[in-house]
């Protein structure tokens, strides 16, 4: 069976993240597992620490089978690095097992600034969520030329070729667009926008309000 990461900060979680996340469960038939970072290399600190980033994501996902969280990020010291984190998931599932990294279209065009980047298709498939029309109409454009290069005949429409192969090949996600961030979700809490309720489950907005997080001006 076809294993899902969805990696990030999530900080906050968000519905955008959510819908991400279903659309890739309900496209492949499988559970997603939602891993927070510890230590993102690639973005400032986060606002809320690891444990809370945690428990807010297990606040959002409870009651839906399809989406799970997993802290192993939390548990291994220093920065999140993906490759490191792939490695970790092959080792435990094997080297035929079908494997897939779920990401949005503007994670996935950065990739060449990631750590061994280069070795990350030979860990898992990707499955790429654009943010805008355009990417959500098929595959992501405006890719760095590395990257173009890298994913080149890579692409697959059939969501059944990602369960076919253990890892190498990308898929474009159709999903609905949202407009959700997490950076204007903490801009509107700190400037006191109630705007930002609606971007996140009541959980988590409860949460949020308990512990007032995001509270100082960014």
């Amino acid at each position: 069976m076809l294993t899902i990461w969805y990696g990030g900060t999530f900080d906050p979680v968000h519905h955008g993240h959510l819908a991400i996340a279903r659309a890739a469960a309900d496209r492949f038939g499988v559970p997603v597992t939602l891993s927070p970072a510890a230590g993102p290399p690639h973005r400032a600190a986060p606002g809320a620490d690891a444990d809370q980033r945690a428990h807010m994501l297990d606040l959002a996902v409870a009651g839906d089978p399809r989406l799970r969280v997993d802290r192993r990020e939390l548990r291994r010291p220093g920065p999140s690095w993906t490759v490191d984190t792939l490695r970790e998931l092959r080792a435990g599932l094997g080297d035929a097992a079908p494997l897939a990294l779920l990401l949005g279209a503007d994670s996935f065009r950065s990739l060449p600034t990631w750590r061994e980047w280069r070795q990350l298709p030979e860990l898992a498939h990707f499955i790429v969520a654009g943010r805008t029309a355009g990417d959500d109409a098929g595959v992501p454009g405006d890719l760095p030329a590395a990257l173009a290069v890298v994913a080149e005949g890579r692409w697959t429409a059939d969501p059944a070729d990602l369960s076919t192969a253990a890892s190498g090949r990308f898929h474009a996600l159709h999903q609905p667009l949202r407009t959700e961030s997490a950076t204007a979700g903490r801009r509107a809490i700190a400037a006191g926008d109630p705007a930002w309720r609606d971007w996140v489950p009541g959980t988590v907005a409860a949460f949020i309000d308990a512990t007032r997080l995001y509270r100082d001006p960014l």
